[in-house]
């Protein structure tokens, strides 16, 4: 039976992944969260893999405050790439297989059709170049690895685009969303079912892969669909900006070809509008 250690246990895909876990029975999970295993101090990573024998290493866990990483850069850098060096040391050394999830935002946007693996990377805020530095430790340091490229994540969890949607429609709340920035959003639960099926699979195509759901939309577009699904879309005061201002510049063009990881890996998406759908209905079963 494969063991997998999920850090970052409390976070949207820490969740996500411990409901996927219920339909891999063939998978032993060990779930920490931040306060049971912090990956910024390296002694505690390395007793902990000193003691336990875990085949794969997922690391749920990252600074993801995109506006405030710009305040704050070195707890950018010392969460997204220091711990993950950490990680890729201790899993190196335990024969592990580190699963590190990465951004879009390593992209600086500036292309006009989809990111494939292979194109240059050159981030333009402080969170894609604390997660670039922290893939870049990874590449260096192992040898078992994969990197997920993901875009736009979203959940039933924690504090995501399409929880605030929902709240500040509940509140009444006027909103203004931008048509300024261009990707795919991506449901957790997705990806989150991605890698544990790469897991089960046993591949041993390591590498860097892009994974979101397919299509694209702007954050206006996401908006729209997210309150027409759930029939608030003639309720709420919606609206379009083309310039909305961020502490924080992001790409405005960051769709993500998946292309590799399908046919690498035999990984299937679904479009981002019937993920969002699903994740709607009170019967979703993840």
């Amino acid at each position: 039976m494969k063991k997998v250690l999920v850090t970052g246990a409390s976070g949207q895909l820490g969740k996500c992944i411990k409901d996927a876990s219920l339909k891999f029975p063939d998978i032993k999970f060990d779930f920490k969260t931040k306060e049971e295993l912090n990956i910024e101090d390296e002694s505690l990573v390395k007793d902990y893999f000193s003691k336990s024998n875990v085949d794969y290493c997922i690391n749920a866990a990252a600074y993801t405050n995109v506006e405030k990483a710009e305040s704050e850069p070195e707890k950018a850098l010392s969460i997204n790439a220091e711990a993950i060096k950490n990680l890729a040391v201790c899993c190196k050394e335990s024969d592990t297989i580190l699963i590190q999830i990465s951004t879009d935002y390593v992209f600086d946007g500036e292309k006009r059709t989809p990111y494939t693996e292979k194109d240059k990377t050159n981030p333009i805020n402080v969170y894609g170049a604390s997660k670039l530095k922290g893939e870049q430790y990874v590449q260096e340091i192992c040898k078992a690895y994969f990197i997920f490229r993901t875009s736009w994540l979203y959940s039933q969890y924690g504090h995501n685009f399409y929880n605030s949607i929902l709240k500040f429609a509940k509140e009444g709340r006027d909103l203004k969303i931008t048509t300024e920035q261009t990707g795919t959003p991506t449901n957790a639960n997705d990806l989150a079912k991605t890698v544990l099926k790469i897991i089960s699979s046993g591949s041993k195509e390591y590498g860097i892969y892009n994974y979101s759901n397919t299509g694209e939309a702007t954050w206006f577009d996401f908006a729209k669909e997210i309150l027409s699904q759930t029939n608030q879309l003639s309720t709420t005061k919606l609206a379009k900006t083309d310039h909305y201002r961020t502490f924080a510049a992001r790409p405005k063009y960051s769709v993500l070809d998946s292309t590799k990881i399908i046919e690498t890996l035999n990984v299937n998406s679904i479009t981002w509008k019937t993920s969002l759908e699903l994740l709607g209905q009170d019967n979703y079963i993840i």
